[in-house]
């Protein structure tokens, strides 16, 4: 690589080992840290191919960027580019795993107050809910379980502020579902993203 920099492009060294090299290895880091979070996400979610895909070209960029750390021990500059790229490729790869939204989320919803209006939207988005009767400290209480698409959560808590603006409710991730939308399998393993809510209220 330095080789093909510096006698058939005639880059100097100096500008290999101190701009081009720390800059490789910059964006190598950030390439295959991006990379491991998005195959932990289609890991979790059951897709093998593509995780098996993403893991290949993960340990591939890897390789590269180990290879020219330890041919150019003496670069202060790289040691530097190394821990940065990682670090900046956590960012990149929760903000490339946010615009994809893949997955399940299911949302609980607990309120006093009634609840016609949410399940009347539920319903005219065709999305999967159970509504039940529950008693709480406070007295009756209405609990609301729906199981939807990841890409369409935002929809649904804007909707939530906006008509139950006091409702408590949770956003877990669904590592399967079945047909009937019975939820099979949960995990809390899920927690690598902005997106994995606590328990909020509002």
């Amino acid at each position: 690589m330095e080789q093909f920099f510096i006698d058939t492009l005639g880059i100097s060294e100096n500008v290999f080992s101190f701009v081009l090299l720390p800059l490789f290895i910059f964006m190598a880091r950030i390439g295959d840290v991006s990379i491991n979070t998005i195959r932990i996400i289609y890991v979790l979610g059951g897709r093998k191919a593509t995780a098996t895909l993403l893991g290949f070209f993960e340990s591939l960029i890897w390789l590269m960027a180990i290879r020219q750390i330890f041919e150019h021990m003496d670069n202060w500059i790289c040691y530097v580019a190394y821990p940065g790229g990682f670090a900046t490729g956590i960012f990149v790869g929760m903000i490339i795993e946010e615009r994809i939204a893949y997955g399940k989320v299911i949302v609980r919803i607990i309120t006093r107050k009634d609840v016609g209006e949410l399940l009347r939207f539920l319903g005219s988005r065709q999305y999967r809910y159970t509504h039940v009767n529950a008693e709480g400290p406070d007295g009756h209480e209405n609990l609301v379980f729906t199981v939807l698409e990841r890409e369409s959560l935002e929809d649904l808590l804007r909707k939530l502020k906006e008509i139950l603006p006091t409702a408590f409710y949770t956003v877990e991730k669904v590592n399967r579902a079945g047909e009937s939308g019975t939820v099979v399998q949960e995990t809390t393993r899920w927690s690598i993203g902005s997106w994995l809510r606590s328990i909020k209220r509002e």
